[in-house]
C-alpha cells in the first residue's frame, strides 16, 4: 500500500510501542550473544515524566537500541522506587482532603492504604516512558517493595550489621519538623533568608572579670532560642583576650545554667567577639566542639520535640513560660526565639545593633544561608536522636580504588575530582527514617535495651532467648538504601540466578550528575561489598535541561517544560533527537523550540525522501553488504555510508551522543536527501524537466522499452542497467539510514522500514547494525565532492547577485576539467542549470568568478544583470551590515556592558554580531565576484 502523503507522528507511535512490547522485541532471546546491561534509575512511584527523565531515558534507549542492533543480548532493567517520604506525603495529603489522618489507623492499615493507592494511581510514569519509546524489559518490571527486593534489602542490613558496618548511635541529624523524620544531608537545600544577628552579654560567674574589666563575654547568634540548651562558650586557645578565663564559669541569664568557657580552635578570634556559644544538641559544629570538650552525646541537652516545640531539658532549667512554644514565630504567633530576645533585653543582656544613622535595633540584619528540607519545605532542625548509621567511610574505599585503577570509568572525566572529594570526606550515612511506608528496619529491642538484628522475628527471638519480650524498631530505611542494591537485586540477588551471573556487572549507568552521591556512589559501595565487583564499568553523567535563557527550571518560575506536551507538538522522535544532538559531555542543555521544530522537519524530510524512493521504484534492500556499483554517484554514496557508520561507532564508543546524532543527521539530510536523490534523478528519469523538487515525491515515469514497461537505460559494468543499479543502491542506502537513525528516532524508522518492504518477520528493532564491507571510492568521492562544491558556489553566486535559482547561465571551464564535466554532464545539467559549458576563454567584461578546488570557473554577467546597479546595491548593503557589526563589537568590547547586562542580553548581542559579521563577509565576497 502506498505511503501516506503526510508524516503523522501520533499515528505511528502508539502502534509501534504496542507492537514491539507485545511481540517481546525489547528483549529478544539471544542466549549465546554477548550481554549488554543497563539499569534505569528507578523513578518514584509518585512521579510523572519530567524533562530530566526525558533526557536520561532517551540516552539510555539510544544505547540499548544501538547495542541490540549490534546483536547483543541487551537488557534494560526497568522499575520504580517506593519513594518513602514522597509516597507517604501523597497518601497523607489525600487523607487530609477527607478530614482524615494517618494516626487514625494502625501502621498495618495505613501501609495497606498506600498499597491501594499504588494499585490505583501509582506508576503513571511507566506509561509515559512507553510514549517516549523506551525499549525496557517491561516483562520484568521491578519495584523496590516487591517481596524478593525486600528480602535483599533485609539481608544487606543484617549482613552489614554483622560486619560492624551498620550501627546505632546518638548523633545530630537533619530533622524535618513537618515530616517528622530525619533526612540526609543530600536532601537539604540551602536557601538565602532575611534574618537577624543578635549580640548578647553572657555574665561571668563568681565575680570573675576579663583583663579589660568586663564581667561578661559577648556572644552572637542567628538562633537565640538555642541558648535554652547552651552548655559552653568556646574561645580560641590563643586568643589573649580570654586566656585568663578559660575554665571559668558562665551563668546563663535565662536558665541560670552554669557552664564552662572552653578552649577550641572552632572559635575564630577575627570573627565577631571571638567567643561562641555552644549548643551541642542543636548545631553540627557545636556537636563536635561539645565532644572535644568531653560531653558524651547522651549528656548533650535537647530542648525541642519532633515538632520543633520547646520541651524541658534533662537538667530541668528551661523556664515554664517557654515550654510548648515553637522554636520561632509561626503563623503570626511569637515563638521561643522572640521570647528569648525580649527577656534578654529586659534583663539588660541584649547588646543593640547601631546602624549607620545611629539608630538602635535588637539585631543586625543579615542574609542567612538557611537549611530547608527539599520535600517538607520547612527549616531543618539539627536534632540529637538515636538513629541507624552505615559506616560509609569503609564502604567508600573500594569504589574509590575502582575509579583510580580504571575498573569504573567516569564520563566526563572532569567529574572524578568531585567524586573523590565527596568520597574522601564522607560522613556516616544515617539510614533510618521515621516513616511507616518503606522497608522496616529488621531490629528488635528487649526491655533492658539490648538490640537483636535478624532477617526474621523468629531469628531475633532465638538470639534473645525464649521468654524475652521483643519490640520491633518502628523506623524504616532510607529509600536510597534500597535503591543502592538496584544493579544486582533486580537480577535476583541474593539468589545466584542465571540472570545475575550473566548481567552483573552492568555495562553502563547513565545518570544525572545531581544524583551522583544520592545513588551512584552508594550503588558502587553496596555492589562492591556484596558482589565483590563494580556495579557497572562506565558511569556516564549528563547535565541538566534548562530553560531557553539558561535558568534552572522550577515550578515557582513557571518555566517548567512538559515533555508529553512536546511529544504531542513535535513527536517523540523529534524530542529524542533533540535530547541526543544537544547532549554534549559536561554541558547543560537549553530548551529550544526552533531546534525541536527543525528535528520534526528532519523527520518529515526523511518521510518525503522515502516517498520519492517508493514513487521511483526504490524498495527495501535484500543485501546486508553494499551492492556492487559502477556509477560514480553510487560508488560515492556507498563510501559516504561507510564513513558515517565509522563516525557513529567512534562517537558511541566515546559516549558522544551529540556527535553520533549529528553524523547521521548530516548524512541523511545533506548527503542523501539534498544531494544523492538530486544526483540520481537524471538516471531515474532521463529526459524529464530538470526543475528540482529536492527529494519531494514525484510520479514514477512510464516508459516502454522493455518487457516490464519500463525504460531500463544503458548498462553498467556491474551487469545491471544504470536504473537498476541506482535503485538497488538507493534502496540499500535508505535501509542503512533507517538502521543508523533507529536508536534516535525509533518510530518513524520502523514505520518506513516496514512500509518499504515485506519484512514483518524482520523488524528494524532487531535488525543488524550496518557493516557495509566497503570503503570510500577516492575517484568517485573526488568527482561528486567537486560537483557539490561547484553547484553550491553557483547557487551562492546567484543568491548574492539576486538571480533566480533556475536562471540558466553559461560557464567557462578550464580545459583540465573537460573529462570531469563530460562524466558528470547529466548532473551538471540538472543541478547547475548551465545553458552551456565552454572551454574557450571567457569574454571580457563583468563576470562571476567561482573558485572550486583551486580551479576558476568564469560565468559572464554582461547582459544578465545591471552590473553598476548591482555593485551599488551590494556596496550599500555592505556598509549597513559593517556599521551594525562594528556597533555591536563596540558594545561587546565595553566591560561595563558585558559585566552588568543580563546574560541573555549579552548572548543576543554576540549572536547578532556574528550574524552581521557573516553578512558583511558574504557581501564582500559578492562584490569580489563582480570584479
Amino acid at each position: 500500500m502506498p505511503m501516506e502523503k503526510t508524516f503523522d507522528p501520533a499515528a505511528i507511535e502508539a502502534k509501534w510501542s504496542h507492537e514491539w512490547e507485545s511481540r517481546g522485541l525489547y528483549r529478544p532471546a539471544r542466549p549465546d550473544a554477548q550481554p549488554f546491561t543497563i539499569v534505569n534509575p528507578p523513578p518514584n512511584v509518585t512521579g510523572a515524566l519530567h524533562i530530566g527523565h526525558a533526557l536520561d531515558n532517551t540516552l539510555q534507549d539510544v544505547l540499548v537500541r544501538y547495542e541490540r542492533l549490534r546483536g547483543k543480548d541487551a537488557l534494560w532493567v526497568v522499575g520504580m522506587d517506593h519513594a518513602g517520604i514522597a509516597t507517604q506525603m501523597v497518601v497523607e495529603r489525600q487523607m487530609e482532603a477527607r478530614q482524615d489522618k494517618r494516626t487514625n489507623y494502625s501502621r498495618e492499615d495505613f501501609v495497606e492504604k498506600v498499597w491501594q493507592w499504588k494499585a490505583e494511581s501509582g506508576g503513571q510514569i511507566t506509561g509515559q516512558l512507553r510514549r517516549l519509546g523506551c525499549s525496557m524489559d517491561w516483562s520484568r518490571e521491578q519495584f523496590t517493595m516487591d517481596p524478593h527486593f525486600t528480602r535483599a534489602v533485609v539481608k544487606v542490613f543484617v549482613d552489614l550489621h554483622k560486619k560492624g558496618l551498620i550501627y546505632r548511635d546518638k548523633r545530630l541529624v537533619n530533622w524535618d519538623p513537618k515530616l517528622k523524620t530525619a533526612i540526609s544531608d543530600l536532601e537539604v537545600e540551602t536557601v538565602e533568608v532575611k534574618g537577624g544577628f543578635w549580640h548578647f552579654k553572657y555574665p561571668l560567674a563568681d565575680g570573675v572579670t576579663l583583663d579589660d574589666g568586663r564581667n561578661y563575654i559577648e556572644v552572637a547568634t542567628t538562633r537565640p532560642e538555642t541558648m535554652l540548651a547552651d552548655m559552653a562558650v568556646a574561645v580560641h586557645p590563643d586568643d589573649a583576650r580570654y586566656k585568663s578565663v578559660i575554665g571559668k564559669d558562665i551563668l546563663q541569664p535565662i536558665t541560670g545554667r552554669r557552664f564552662k568557657i572552653v578552649a577550641d580552635e572552632h572559635a575564630d578570634p577575627e570573627l565577631g567577639s571571638g567567643a561562641v556559644k555552644i549548643t551541642p544538641g542543636h548545631d553540627f559544629n557545636d556537636f563536635e566542639v561539645g565532644k572535644r570538650a568531653g560531653f558524651k552525646p547522651a549528656e548533650m541537652l535537647n530542648m525541642l520535640d519532633g515538632d520543633a516545640n520547646v520541651i524541658q531539658t534533662a537538667d530541668g532549667l528551661v523556664p515554664q513560660e517557654y515550654l510548648g512554644l515553637h522554636r520561632f514565630k509561626r503563623d503570626g504567633i511569637d515563638g521561643a526565639r522572640e521570647l528569648v530576645v525580649a527577656r534578654m533585653k529586659e534583663l539588660g543582656f541584649l547588646i543593640p545593633h547601631v546602624d549607620k544613622d545611629g539608630n538602635e535595633h535588637d539585631a543586625e540584619p543579615r542574609t542567612i544561608q538557611t537549611p530547608f528540607g527539599d520535600r517538607g519545605g520547612v527549616v531543618i532542625e539539627p536534632w540529637l536522636t538515636d538513629q541507624w548509621y552505615v559506616d560509609a567511610e569503609t564502604l567508600a574505599r573500594p569504589p574509590m580504588q575502582a575509579v583510580r585503577d580504571g575498573r569504573i570509568t567516569i564520563v566526563p572525566k572532569t567529574w572524578e575530582k568531585t567524586f573523590f572529594n565527596w568520597m574522601e570526606n564522607i560522613q556516616p550515612w544515617c539510614v533510618s527514617r521515621q516513616l511507616w511506608w518503606g522497608h522496616r528496619i529488621p531490629a528488635w529491642y528487649a526491655e533492658d535495651g539490648r538490640i537483636f538484628v535478624a532477617e526474621t522475628e523468629e531469628e531475633a527471638q532465638a538470639q534473645a532467648g525464649a521468654g524475652v519480650a521483643l519490640t520491633r524498631d518502628e523506623d524504616v530505611l532510607d529509600t536510597w538504601f534500597s535503591s543502592a542494591l538496584w544493579p544486582f537485586a533486580t537480577l535476583g540477588w541474593p539468589e545466584n540466578t542465571d540472570l545475575l551471573k550473566r548481567h552483573y556487572p552492568n555495562d553502563v549507568l547513565i545518570s544525572g550528575f545531581d544524583i551522583l552521591f544520592f545513588w551512584d556512589a552508594r550503588m558502587a559501595m553496596q555492589g562492591m561489598e556484596f558482589m565483590g565487583d563494580v556495579p557497572w564499568k562506565t558511569l556516564y553523567l549528563h547535565g541538566l535541561v534548562r530553560a531557553p535563557d539558561g535558568a534552572k527550571m522550577s515550578k515557582s518560575k513557571g518555566n517548567v517544560v512538559d515533555p508529553l506536551g512536546l511529544i504531542d507538538q513535535y513527536g517523540a522522535d523529534a524530542l529524542r533527537f533533540f535530547m541526543s544532538a544537544m547532549e554534549s559531555q559536561g554541558r547543560d542543555i537549553k530548551m529550544d523550540d526552533a531546534r525541536l521544530a527543525g528535528y520534526r522537519n528532519f523527520a518529515t524530510k526523511l518521510w518525503n525522501a522515502a516517498r520519492f524512493c517508493e514513487a521511483n521504484g526504490i524498495s527495501a534492500s535484500t543485501s546486508f553488504e553494499a551492492p556492487p556499483a559502477s556509477l560514480p554517484v553510487n560508488r560515492w554514496i556507498i563510501g559516504e555510508v561507510a564513513a558515517t557508520v565509522a563516525a557513529m561507532e567512534s562517537a558511541f564508543a566515546a559516549y558522544r551522543f551529540d556527535e553520533a546524532a549529528n553524523a547521521i543527521y548530516s548524512f541523511a539530510w545533506d548527503r542523501f536527501c539534498d544531494w544523492y536523490l538530486e544526483l540520481i534523478k537524471p538516471i531515474l528519469n532521463p529526459g524529464t524537466d530538470p526543475n528540482s523538487v529536492r527529494a519531494e515525491p514525484v510520479e514514477a515515469p512510464s516508459f516502454s522499452s522493455n518487457g516490464d514497461g519500463e525504460k531500463s537505460g544503458p548498462s553498467t559494468s556491474s551487469g545491471q542497467t544504470e536504473v537498476e543499479e541506482t535503485r538497488t543502491v538507493a534502496g540499500w542506502v535508505l535501509d542503512q539510514i533507517l538502521v543508523m537513525l533507529h536508536p534516535f528516532m525509533p518510530f518513524i524508522t520502523e514505520e518506513l522500514w516496514t512500509g518499504l518492504g515485506d519484512r514483518a518477520d524482520y523488524p528494524l528493532i532487531t535488525a543488524k547494525w550496518p557493516a557495509p564491507a566497503a570503503e570510500k571510492d577516492a575517484g568517485a568521492s573526488a568527482d561528486i565532492d567537486w560537483l557539490i562544491k561547484l553547484v553550491s558556489e553557483l547557487r551562492t553566486a546567484k543568491a548574492e547577485l539576486g538571480l533566480a535559482p533556475g536562471a540558466r547561465l553559461t560557464a567557462h571551464f578550464p580545459a583540465s576539467l573537460k573529462g570531469r564535466t563530460d562524466k558528470l554532464s547529466a548532473q551538471l545539467d540538472r543541478l547547475a542549470r548551465l545553458e552551456a559549458i565552454s572551454f574557450d576563454p571567457a569574454p571580457a567584461g563583468a563576470s562571476a568568478q567561482l573558485v572550486v578546488e583551486g580551479e576558476t570557473i568564469t560565468v559572464p554577467l554582461e547582459g544578465v544583470i545591471d552590473i553598476a546597479a548591482e555593485r551599488e546595491r551590494l556596496t550599500k548593503a555592505l556598509a549597513a551590515a559593517a556599521k551594525e557589526r562594528d556597533s555591536l563589537a563596540g558594545r561587546l568590547n565595553n566591560p561595563s556592558f558585558v559585566e552588568r547586562a543580563k546574560p541573555e542580553a549579552v548572548d543576543k548581542a554576540r549572536a547578532d554580531h556574528a550574524a552581521k559579521e557573516a553578512e558583511a563577509d558574504r557581501l564582500t565576497a559578492a562584490l569580489a565576484r563582480l570584479g
